[in-house]
């Protein structure tokens, strides 16, 4: 994020993210909800939307929220890329890929030595620099989060990790 202006215009890309705001709130749960509901990832209530409205960027389509993607901070030195969702009709068309640049960039503005990410689809972060890790080498995620999550300890998602130093 520049500090000097709302939006982030990425140089890879002519797609415009924005820091979202309340009124992106509700489209951010419709996406999310739609892949949870595919079982590509976890859902979230639209008040659990609205309590980490800050971690998230948005593409929008006119008033429509196509793509989101939050950036959730862990620890000093650890973030999370979490809730990476995009429009079904508009897959494979940069925007995932934009909000992934999106959150690397704050990462860095923030002073973050390290993102990682839980997917079902590595490749696409692997086409991005990010590299396969053991779940179990996160443990402020496993021991803060995971451990309420339904699918624990069976969890079958892939952990990736994308250092910035």
């Amino acid at each position: 994020m520049t500090s000097d202006t709302s939006e982030s215009k990425l140089a890879s890309s002519p797609l415009t993210v924005f820091p979202a705001t309340v009124h992106d709130a509700e489209g951010i749960h419709r996406l999310v909800n739609h892949w949870a509901a595919q079982g590509q990832m976890l859902p979230r209530t639209l008040a659990e939307t609205y309590e980490n409205l800050r971690d998230f960027f948005v593409i929008r389509d006119g008033d429509n929220v196509i793509a989101c993607g939050a950036l959730h901070i862990m620890w000093a030195d650890m973030a999370e890329l979490k809730s990476l969702a995009v429009d079904p009709d508009l897959q494979s068309a940069g925007h995932g890929s934009a909000l992934v640049a999106a959150c690397v960039e704050e990462g860095r503005r923030l002073g973050m030595q390290q993102l990682f990410a839980l997917s079902y689809r590595p490749g696409f972060f692997e086409r991005l620099g990010w590299k396969q890790a053991d779940v179990m080498s996160l443990p402020r995620k496993v021991w803060n989060e995971c451990y309420r999550c339904p699918k624990f300890p069976g969890c079958d998602e892939i952990a990736l990790i994308y250092d910035l130093n």
